[in-house]
Formats: structure tokens, C-alpha cells, sequence
């Protein structure tokens, strides 16, 4: 598995002050000039107590492990700009994503720059945030990389993290996901307290089924109108320390039922999300439902360009963007995934619109971070690996393309979804993206 080395200037620390706590958060920057990054914010939490424990559940949530295998991902990401601060985390299996939302009224200073990082959360920090006091003045500085040399009196200190780079292909996953959920079910500040109350003792190890029963949340077996499936929902526990703080919680799915989402309305613009994938075993980096908005590859410099015109935490409408260059649907849908594979692009619930990440700019990390794809133009680049049967009726293309170890019999074009023989489609039906023969297949025969 490929990572990054990130090496820190020093570690995140929580240091008093006469007027009060200073909470500064050791950042690197992959594309940061030499001499270190630019602050991105600095000031104070408005309220400090609430904002330490979402970044508590945030923390909690990054040290989940809900499979046995899967390196830990130590490092949550901050993004800054648009007068918020985002923090978004995996848990070490990559299965929940989460992101806590710090609006305007939650902070009180200065956005100096904008932009994304990853955050250092080393255990002083979680310990350190277990101890804020309900009325305890903390400040928040963000962006802070510089290297510190201590001669005789003290000693330097440098951080190193592997990060792997599965965390991008789990934000391309993640944001697909969020951006086609709706909103199911909407609980008042009494039903989030009692979110978890009839969740079973242990691991989920079926389906549940969230659904109102009266006026208390209820977590059943069997499929009803109006259910929300979640999948591992024992996952759902990583919120018992938000939920009675919550005002309201609003759940949402895909329609496809392989996510879904609870967005906690904390107050103060302090918002919380945990979303979950369709079962524990499977994490947001083995899915590929954007692979298909991926074949037809858009110029390197339509996607700088793009990439040129947003600032972190802005809003990107894909619709009005695409009236704006007189760009097509499906060259604006094509933009889009383009952009998500390289983890630039979120997905706000509340305010169902995308937000930008000003991560690295790297267009190679496309086919990447996307071995079904790469696999699938390495067929193409063989000969007679993809091969024309005929075309059917309602022009649906059925070709033959090479496996390991067998021919694989594919389905594309027509009116209904692309099939395929291989044992990949056979157990996830597409609903997991598309296998590389599908791919392969469209890409020859369109």
C-alpha cells in the first residue's frame, strides 16, 4: 500500500496562558513553500467546552478499528476558509467517516488564509481536551508549521506520520456517497438522547433497520416504509458522548441503501457528522461508484483551471458552474468525479451543496488511487484482451474480455446497466462500482 511520509515541526500542544488556554495544532502541508506554511487561523472557541467534545469524538472516531486489519490513519484533516473551520476523520478501518463543522458564531478571530491540512491528534492532545472546563477560555491557532531548535536549554522535537493514501480514495467514496442521500428521519433533542437505547449489546451482525416507533427511535431486523438500513450499527456508539448534548440529529441514506449518515445540530454553528458504510467489513476506499465518470479522461488544464477558481470551504454548484463555462451535464459530471478523486470536493447535509479542499493539485493520483481503472486501460493496451461479440437489441454490446484465468462475458450500452461474469460483479452487483472488464468494455465500445 503506498504512504506518505509527514513530517511535523513539533507536536500539537494545549499551553496555558494568562488568558487562558492556547490550543495550537501541528499542521503539514504537502505542496507548503520551503520555511513553512501560512497560519490559517488564529483566535478563540466561542464555546471551547462543546468544540473539545466534538474534536474528542473526532478523535475517538480515528481510533476505531471495527475490522482487524488496516493501518491506524492518525491524522485528521482541517480545512479553513469561507469564516468555518472543517475537521474530517476516518476510523482506522476507513468504514465511518466523520467531520466536525465549526461555523462563524463558533469562532472568534482571525481566518488569515485559507486552506487544508492534516492535524497531529497525539495523546497529550486527547488528554488535554478531556480536561476543558465548560467555561474555560481556549484559544485555536491552525496552521502553525515551523521548525524549533533549542541549543543547550532544550531539545527539538520532529514528528513523523505514515500516512497511507488510502484516507483520499475514502473522501472520494465518503462525498459520492453523501451527495446522493436524502433525509429520512429528523429527531428532536429527547429522540438523539435516546438514539442508542435499543441498539443489541455487541456487534451488529445483521442489517438494522432505524425507524421511529411512536416517538422513540427504534433499531429493528426487518425492513418497513420509511426504515433507514444501517449497516454495522453498533458503529453508531462513537456519538454516546455527543447525543445528549445534541439540539437535534437528522438521518440520512442513499437509495441504494449503502450508506448512511446522522448530522448532530450541537448549537452555536457547532455541527457533527458520522457516516457510516453499508456494513463494518467494508471501508469508503473500496468503493468505486465514480469510476464510470472517470473513462473519458477531461484535459489536465480544464482541471487546473477549475481547481484555480475555489478557495477551501467555498461552495461548488456543479450546475451553475457548468452554465457559467457553457459546459455539458456529462463533461460537468466527468469535472466533478475528477476532482473528488483527487479529494478535493466534500459534501455538506444541511446545506446540500459541495465544499472545496485545497489539497495538492495532483491529477496523477486519478488513476492512482484507482487500480480498477488503471487495470482497465492496461487491457486496452493489450492486444485482442477486449474483444466484439455483436451488438444486440436496443444496441446493447456484448464483448468478451480476458480475466486471469478466464474469458468474462460483459454487458455494456443499452438501456439497462452494464453486466459482467467475473466473480467481482457476481457478489457486489455493481453496487461496489464497476469491474475492470465493465470498464474495460466501455472505454472500446463506448
Amino acid at each position: 500500500m503506498s504512504e506518505s511520509t509527514y513530517a511535523y515541526a513539533q507536536s500539537s500542544t494545549l499551553t496555558a496562558t494568562a488568558a487562558g488556554n492556547s490550543l495550537q495544532l501541528a499542521a503539514y502541508a504537502e505542496d507548503a513553500p520551503a520555511g513553512g506554511a501560512a497560519c490559517f487561523f488564529r483566535g478563540q472557541l466561542r464555546d471551547s467546552w462543546l468544540a473539545a467534545r466534538g474534536l474528542s469524538t473526532l478523535a475517538k472516531v480515528v481510533a476505531a478499528r471495527f475490522v482487524p486489519l488496516g493501518a491506524v490513519l492518525r491524522d485528521p484533516i482541517v480545512t479553513a476558509g469561507a469564516a468555518r473551520l472543517r475537521f474530517e476523520a476516518f476510523s482506522s478501518c476507513n468504514g465511518v467517516y466523520a467531520r466536525l463543522d465549526l461555523g462563524p458564531a463558533a469562532l472568534d478571530g482571525e481566518l488569515v488564509a485559507s486552506g487544508t491540512t492534516n492535524v497531529d491528534f497525539n495523546e497529550p492532545m486527547v488528554n488535554a481536551l478531556a480536561r476543558i472546563g465548560r467555561h474555560e477560555p481556549v484559544g485555536l491557532a491552525v496552521g502553525q508549521q515551523a521548525v524549533a531548535l533549542t541549543r543547550a536549554a532544550g531539545t527539538v522535537t520532529e514528528r513523523q506520520v505514515a500516512l497511507p493514501l488510502r484516507w483520499l480514495k475514502g473522501l472520494t467514496a465518503a462525498q459520492g456517497y453523501l451527495a446522493q442521500m436524502d433525509e429520512l428521519l429528523r429527531l428532536t433533542r429527547a429522540q438523539a438522547a435516546q438514539l442508542l437505547h435499543s441498539l443489541p449489546a455487541g456487534a451488529a451482525k445483521a442489517d438494522t433497520f432505524l425507524t421511529l416507533r411512536g416517538a422513540r427511535p427504534h433499531f429493528g431486523l426487518v425492513s418497513m416504509p420509511g426504515a433507514v438500513r444501517v449497516g454495522g450499527a453498533h458503529r453508531l456508539r462513537l456519538l454516546d458522548g455527543l447525543l445528549p448534548l445534541t439540539q437535534a440529529a437528522r438521518v440520512y441514506a442513499t437509495p441504494c441503501g449503502q450508506a448512511s449518515a446522522v448530522v448532530l445540530e450541537l448549537g452555536g454553528d457547532h455541527e457533527f457528522l458520522l457516516a457510516l458504510s453499508a456494513a463494518a467489513n467494508r471501508g469508503f476506499s473500496g468503493e468505486g461508484t465514480q469510476l464510470g465518470d472517470l473513462l473519458d479522461e477531461l484535459p489536465a488544464e480544464w482541471l487546473a483551471g477549475a481547481n484555480s477558481l475555489f478557495r477551501a470551504n467555498e461552495t461548488f454548484n456543479p450546475t451553475l458552474f457548468g452554465l457559467a463555462h457553457d459546459l455539458a451535464p456529462g463533461t460537468v459530471a466527468r469535472l466533478c468525479a475528477s476532482l473528488s478523486a483527487m479529494g478535493l470536493l466534500g459534501f455538506d447535509l444541511l446545506e446540500n451543496q459541495y465544499f472545496y479542499r485545497r489539497l495538492p493539485f495532483r491529477t496523477d493520483r486519478i488513476r492512482q488511487l484507482n487500480p480498477r481503472l488503471k487495470n482497465a486501460r492496461a487491457l486496452l493496451a493489450a492486444p485482442d484482451e477486449v474483444q466484439l461479440v455483436g451488438i444486440g437489441p436496443g444496441g446493447r454490446t456484448e464483448a468478451r474480455v480476458r480475466g486471469t484465468d478466464v474469458w468474462h462475458t460483459v454487458l455494456v450500452s443499452g438501456p439497462e446497466p452494464p453486466r459482467c461474469t467475473c466473480q467481482w460483479f457476481t457478489e457486489h452487483q455493481g453496487q461496489r462500482g464497476l469491474c475492470k472488464h465493465v470498464l474495460a468494455a466501455q472505454l472500446r465500445f463506448g
